[in-house]
């Protein structure tokens, strides 16, 4: 019983908003034999997060769960191209912000599976509507590289619900030289799909160099 416990391994919850994010995660690499792995689709925006996150979380087997935030986002910075990788060192809105766990790990990991994809580090802002125009230099003059809808409130719901790791990973679907009308009409949309497909070793690996919750 109690090498059972000293065992444990604390369960990874992935949090994504769309239905062709989690087809992605769903059809991509699932390498993580014997991890327990919940893809958990939210819907869109911050409040639809929040609400599905935390009721997630609401359930024993999950205790102390590891979560991370994942899907599509808006590059804010010049250069910035779809298929490009953003890994948040915090991800904030007008609520505050949330600092994420491992992001060193996260980076060399997204390297070693999606080799020659570019890898971003910096700030994830949150935003109740899709980001477009002079909103973008707005935003990153306040600090953040890339925008999505649904980070921050996972993150914030996730460690109100305890104490927990949490990180959040986006793939660019948009940038400001490579504005998208529709997700996976066009080439840049389709980039991104194949990149999230592949995200998935990158957490498993995160997720197993955390250290055991002391019980």
């Amino acid at each position: 019983m109690a090498d059972g416990a000293a065992e444990h391994v604390p369960p990874l919850l992935i949090a994504c908003a769309l239905r062709i994010e989690s087809l992605a995660l769903r059809t991509g690499e699932r390498g993580g034999a014997g991890l327990p792995v919940t893809v958990v689709r939210t819907g869109m925006g911050p409040k639809a997060a929040e609400r599905a996150v935390t009721r997630a979380l609401d359930r024993p087997d999950r205790d102390g769960a590891a979560v991370v935030a994942t899907g599509f986002c808006a590059g804010l910075a010049p250069g910035m191209h779809p298929g490009d990788l953003v890994v948040a060192d915090r991800a904030g809105d007008a609520h505050g912000a949330t600092a994420c766990v491992g992001t060193e790990i996260l980076v060399k990991e997204l390297v070693k599976a999606l080799p020659g994809r570019t890898v971003h580090t910096g700030g994830l802002t949150g935003s109740d509507h899709v980001v477009r125009g002079h909103e973008r230099a707005e935003l990153l003059a306040r600090g953040a590289i890339a925008v999505d809808m649904e980070s921050s409130a996972t993150l914030r719901a996730a460690v109100r619900s305890g104490a927990r790791p949490v990180a959040a990973v986006r793939v660019v679907v948009d940038a400001p030289e490579h504005e998208l009308v529709r997700i996976g009409t066009v080439r840049g949309g389709i980039s991104a799909f194949r990149v999230l497909r592949g995200i998935l070793p990158a957490f498993y690996e995160w997720h197993r160099s955390l250290p055991l919750p002391r019980r």
